[in-house]
């Protein structure tokens, strides 16, 4: 099995908001169906109200992000799958829940993880 990430950036959700709450069922009910399917592994969005950090080796923090990571915002799902085709296929089902595109990207194998 190959751990997906499954993702969107939160411009990419577009549609009138008197439907938010049907978009949150939909992606509810579509994370509820791969957690009873046994691959749903971690999702969630990006708190955007909290401004990202950095924490160097020596353990000091500081205010920022790497430059090509300055846009990570949206919504996230990692999911356990036997197949980039199933990925594509859940990918889809998540697609059709949020009302946009989803990028599709397959975690390297590890075995200690």
């Amino acid at each position: 099995m190959t751990k997906y990430l499954i993702s969107f950036p939160s411009a990419a959700m577009v549609f009138p908001e008197e439907e938010l709450q049907a978009v949150a069922d939909a992606a509810h009910a579509v994370v509820q169906e791969a957690k009873d399917a046994g691959v749903w592994v971690f999702g969630g969005g990006i708190d955007e109200s909290i401004p990202p950090i950095m924490v160097d080796a020596d353990g000091s923090v500081r205010e920022g992000t790497y430059p090509q990571t300055v846009q990570l915002e949206g919504g996230y799902s990692v999911l356990d799958l036997p197949s980039h085709d199933a990925a594509v296929e859940w990918a889809a089902k998540i697609a059709g829940a949020c009302r946009c595109a989803q990028e599709v990207r397959a975690f390297q194998y590890d075995p200690a993880s």
